[in-house]
């Protein structure tokens, strides 16, 4: 029983510790987000891939029923 008490003493410190992300790593997080989405947007309006997406969707609406 003792032995559970200290246990569950030792988690409830550990997460008052690290509550959650601080200031600096949530604004790392979305600059990174920001700049994955500006690469991916970047890659689907390329000319390639629109070509692509175009033959695909293409194929899919002339499918015979």
């Amino acid at each position: 029983m003792r032995r559970t008490r200290a246990w569950w003493a030792a988690r409830m410190a550990a997460a008052r510790r690290d509550a959650g992300m601080s200031t600096t790593e949530y604004a790392m997080g979305t600059i990174a987000a920001a700049a994955f989405a500006a690469v991916l947007y970047k890659v689907l309006t390329s000319g390639a891939v629109s070509k692509a997406l175009e033959s695909v969707i293409g194929k899919a609406l002339d499918a015979p029923f």
